[in-house]
């Protein structure tokens, strides 16, 4: 009988993104701290009985070939570690796609965790993070989840404590956004750069207003002069009420932060004429099981 796992993929926000200088490879070199949201895809990993990957999703904009990066961690495992067993791996696609949300690091983190126990591989989380970054920046962070203090390309994790609970309302308009085009335009000699130290703090203290203080994404201002839509999203959502604003990673996706529900529905309803995606989702914080 062929053997199947569900494992699910959240999404993830950036509470603070700061770039500090590009690198001699080619890659900025990042500070952030990212937090995974109720937000999931789920994909379902089926034991195949020819040796070959086959990605489903209920999604059209999610490539079902070796562009998938659930693709690449199936392909990755198997030949780093010889398997020779296929794999069908269907992707319930609820994360919008090309979103600043990680959906397709997420996928790839939740693939390497699942075929690592589907083929009894039994390696940690640290080295499945380790292998993640050969596919991604924030697949090591989505191997592990709940709260993190990224480092160097975003693969170097430091695990934080849950931020206090909230409401997330996160809205993506409809564009996407070249990630490689942002970071092209960013000048680091002119941003200002986030508190990110202060975030780290505020965490620790389990302090929510001081969270919504010291939010912070220096690719902000360079999305924001590119798409008038997402500075349109961000200032809308202020107007509604949220105690925090933020673009996560390189946009377009904008998410505020509110503690209290009849806040959090007047958000939601404010937004959902006025933008293509519209969720309201907790702050989940903890670690992947």
């Amino acid at each position: 009988m062929r053997r199947k796992l569900s494992v699910k993929a959240p999404a993830k926000i950036n509470l603070a993104l700061d770039v500090l200088h590009k690198r001699s490879d080619g890659y900025h070199e990042v500070e952030m701290i990212m937090t995974n949201v109720d937000l999931a895809d789920r994909l379902e990993l089926t034991e195949l009985r020819r040796d070959e990957v086959i990605i489903e999703s209920t999604s059209g904009f999610v490539p079902d070939d070796q562009r998938n990066l659930a693709y690449q961690a199936a392909a990755l495992l198997k030949k780093r570690y010889s398997i020779k067993q296929g794999i069908s791996i269907k992707i319930d696609k609820q994360i919008p796609v090309a979103a600043g949300l990680a959906g397709g690091s997420s996928d790839a983190a939740a693939a390497l965790r699942g075929l690592n126990e589907l083929w009894g591989i039994g390696l940690s989380y640290g080295e499945l993070a380790k292998l993640g970054s050969e596919i991604g920046s924030d697949v090591s962070f989505c191997v592990h989840g709940g709260t993190a203090f990224a480092k160097g390309r975003g693969e170097v994790i430091h695990a934080l404590d849950a931020p206090p609970p909230c409401w997330v309302i996160l809205a993506k308009p409809s564009i996407g956004v070249s990630t490689a085009e942002v970071y092209r335009r960013l000048r680091t000699a002119e941003m200002k750069h986030p508190d990110v130290q202060g975030m780290i703090k505020a965490i620790e203290d389990k302090n929510y207003e001081a969270i919504c203080q010291n939010l912070g994404n220096v690719l902000e201002d360079v999305t924001l002069k590119l798409h008038p839509e997402v500075r349109q999203i961000k200032e809308k959502m202020e107007s509604l009420g949220a105690d925090g604003v933020l673009m996560s990673g390189s946009g377009p996706t904008v998410f505020g932060l509110t503690r209290h529900e009849s806040r959090m529905q007047r958000i939601y309803n404010g937004l959902r004429g006025f933008c293509g995606q519209v969720y309201a989702v907790r702050l989940l914080g903890e670690k992947n099981p």
